[in-house]
């Protein structure tokens, strides 16, 4: 998903999208998943050289991923699709004066309870054996990039650090998931519920547990048989209820959570037992998956995967930010 918070912010974006070629390109990789650039070539009956501009362009905006794989006797580049929406916020951006941002590690989580298959991994080794839960308590865990289980839940301390005596208005959280599958399949759903101080505020249901391509920034160690990419879902809580992606999807609000200054703020990823789709979750971090991009993570470092923003009214003069990774 790409968020753009400003009709000016979005202009090059735009710009890619505004030409028949590279939206036949994009409806071309959206139906094959991937293609060569001799493929693509083929099928559009245009030159090689005139499909790199139109290729470059389209991987700017961060809409598709170029790969290289061993074919025959040399190397040909891999093109697909990266995104799976684009939300352009087209009202005035909020008064960053007013925010209040925080970013969380994937192994910083609280409380767990979680079932195989399972795992937990930093960007160097994974921590202990596969489905052992007990590696979930591992000091180790501070420093995890990835984490997946099948069913159950794993909580997160927001840290509330908005002036005193101040409401908060909006919650938003972006991060990056997955189902978690036996193996890979891009075919597996999972319902994904999302909880703030034990309320639950909604549901999402992942599509499956992708690992047809490399995730762009996953270490090259990982097995490409295993998780290997998610989607960035953004969540937002406020005064008119929940949303994800901008899709309503409660009418739970930062009224009817009573979210003030002095709120403990308690964010719970679950699979139930008594979902639909029961097909676990994977959430990817630092040096895995496809976003160490600045739109979700807001540095040139690619250092976070997930952000939790509090909004406070207008009368809030400061910006906190404390560097926590999901």
């Amino acid at each position: 998903m790409i968020h753009i918070t400003s009709l000016d912010d979005g202009l090059e974006t735009f710009k890619a999208l505004g030409s028949d070629t590279r939206i036949q390109i994009l409806n071309i990789l959206l139906e094959n998943e991937q293609m060569s650039m001799n493929q693509l070539a083929t099928e559009l009956n245009i030159s090689n050289g005139a499909l790199t501009g139109h290729i470059k362009k389209l991987e700017e905006c961060g809409l598709i991923n170029i790969s290289n794989e061993s074919a025959g006797h040399g190397n040909q580049k891999m093109c697909s699709v990266t995104q799976d929406r684009i939300i352009v916020d087209i009202k005035k951006p909020i008064d960053y004066k007013n925010v209040f941002e925080t970013e969380i590690k994937v192994g910083q989580f609280s409380r767990h309870q979680v079932w195989p298959t399972c795992g937990i991994a930093t960007s160097e080794s994974v921590i202990g054996e596969f489905d052992d839960i007990r590696y979930f308590n591992h000091p180790d865990r501070f420093t995890a990039n990835i984490l997946w289980f099948t069913k159950g839940y794993v909580e997160y301390t927001i840290p509330n650090l908005i002036p005193s005596n101040q409401r908060i208005t909006q919650l938003s959280i972006s991060a990056e998931l997955s189902s978690e599958a036996p193996g890979i399949d891009n075919n597996w759903p999972s319902d994904i519920s999302f909880y703030i101080n034990d309320t639950k505020i909604g549901m999402w249901t992942s599509p499956g547990d992708f690992g047809d391509v490399h995730g762009m920034f996953t270490p090259q160690w990982w097995p490409q048989n295993w998780n290997q990419y998610g989607l960035l879902k953004l969540l937002v809580i406020n005064d008119y209820g929940t949303y994800i992606d901008g899709l309503k999807i409660s009418d739970v609000s930062t009224l009817s959570l009573h979210l003030d200054y002095s709120s403990d703020i308690h964010l719970r990823l679950a699979v139930e037992n008594d979902s639909e789709h029961v097909g676990g979750i994977t959430l990817y971090g630092k040096s895995f998956g496809n976003r160490s991009d600045e739109s979700c993570r807001g540095n040139d470092r690619g250092e976070y995967v997930g952000r939790c923003y509090c909004t406070a009214p207008l009368s809030c003069h400061r910006r906190t930010g404390i560097g926590l990774s999901v």
